[in-house]
Formats: C-alpha cells, sequence, structure tokens
C-alpha cells in the first residue's frame, strides 16, 4: 500500500497537483474535510462521533480524524494506497496517523512539500478573482480576464472574495504556516519527505512531484521541478 502525504499551504497549488499524484499512483484522494462530511452523511459511528464535534462547531478531535482515514484506506479502491490531501495539519496529528498506521502494518511511504514563500502567496491569493455566474477563477498577475471585470466564458462579473483580500490572506498565512512546517518537519526527520518548488509552472511543478514520487534525481532541464 502507499501512502502518500500532499502538504502545501493555501494558494501553493497543491489541490493541482493531488489529482496528478492520484492518476500516476492510480489510488483516490482522501481529504479530511470530505470524509467527515461523507462519514457523517452515512451515518456511520465514527460519523456520529464527528458530528457531535462539527455541529457544535468545535475541531474534530484528531483521533477521530485518523480513525476516519483509517476506515477509508480500508475501503476496496484504496488497497493499493491512497493521497492524503491537507492532512495531517498538526504535528499531533502526524504523530498520531503515523503510530496508527504502524499498528495496521502500513506506513507514510512518502511526504511531498509543494514550498511557495509566504510573500508569493498572498500575492497569488490576494490576486485571484472568480466570476459571480459559474465561479470561474482568474489571476490579475498570472492569468487574468481578456476584459477587465468580465468573465471570458460566461460574460459575467469579476470579483474578489472577501477571503482574498490580502489582509484577511495574511492572517489565515500567520495561522495556518507554522503548524504546517511541523508537519513538514516531522516527515523529514522521519527520512520520507521530498520538497518541489512551487514556484515554477504547473507542469514543471508537476514533474518534479512525479520524480519526487519515483525517488528521481532533479533535472530542470529535462522539465521534471527542482526537488529538494
Amino acid at each position: 500500500m502507499t501512502v502518500v502525504v500532499l502538504l502545501g499551504a493555501p494558494g501553493s497549488g497543491k489541490g493541482t497537483q493531488a489529482p496528478i499524484v492520484a492518476r500516476h499512483l492510480g489510488v483516490p484522494i482522501l481529504a479530511s474535510g470530505d470524509l467527515l462530511r461523507a462519514a457523517v452523511s452515512a451515518g456511520t459511528q465514527l460519523g456520529r462521533d464527528a458530528d457531535r464535534f462539527m455541529s457544535r462547531g468545535q475541531l474534530v478531535p484528531d483521533e477521530t480524524i485518523v480513525r476516519v482515514f483509517l476506515d477509508r484506506l480500508e475501503r476496496a479502491d484504496a488497497r493499493g494506497g491512497a493521497v492524503l490531501d491537507g492532512f495531517p495539519r498538526t504535528r499531533v496529528q502526524a504523530e498520531a496517523l503515523d503510530r496508527d498506521l504502524t499498528a495496521a502494518g502500513r506506513r507514510v511511504e512518502r511526504s511531498i512539500y509543494i514550498d511557495v514563500p509566504t510573500e508569493d502567496l498572498i500575492s497569488r491569493m490576494a490576486n485571484r478573482r472568480i466570476c459571480t455566474a459559474n465561479g470561474h477563477v482568474y489571476n490579475l498577475a498570472s492569468n487574468p480576464p481578456l476584459r477587465s471585470g468580465v468573465c471570458d466564458i460566461d460574460g459575467s462579473e469579476i470579483i474578489q472574495r472577501p477571503d482574498d483580500q490580502e489582509a484577511t490572506v495574511r492572517a489565515r498565512m500567520t495561522e495556518q504556516i507554522p503548524p504546517l512546517l511541523e508537519v513538514v518537519d516531522h516527515y523529514r526527520r522521519a527520512g520520507n519527505l521530498r520538497t518541489v518548488d512551487g514556484r515554477d509552472p504547473i507542469d514543471v511543478v508537476s514533474g518534479g512531484v512525479i520524480a519526487a514520487l519515483e525517488g528521481l534525481p532533479s533535472d530542470s532541464s529535462s522539465g521534471v521541478g527542482r526537488v529538494g
């Protein structure tokens, strides 16, 4: 079983790379939010345990989230492994995941960190715009609409979401990056971490991620991203 942990801050491109990793390995993507909602909807014991906290707006305990992931890994489509997207979020969760995977005779085979400097992340997200009709996404710096303020696809107005305003983005980064770096350090110490430069073009980052999965050396001249 190949369990891969994909790490990256908001705006790093992790969501773009997760399907590429999953297709390459032939395994599903497991994201904590999706799994928790599915467990609650199915009415499983784990779902009921999680819903007691979620319905009160409280954080679901780490041990419950880990159990949800382990339960999902038992399903047929995950027998060959899975890509964990957005989990673990803290060192405590990473330690709990390692402990329970070991007890089940498994382990995290590879962790991949898509590294983007904080100021670059803030710029990416603060420049993000979406259309009001269908949520098509633009970036004023890297992927602007052909006509200012108008969606290329459906002609609707393009707006900035409140969550993408610079002050809000900066506050989120201040809160989320320190625990992320603790998880990165956890897997670095475990010896299974590979770092990919997330500032490169998407296809180059994808090449770096695949190289990291296969243990290949970095070679930026052949289209493979810089891997550390």
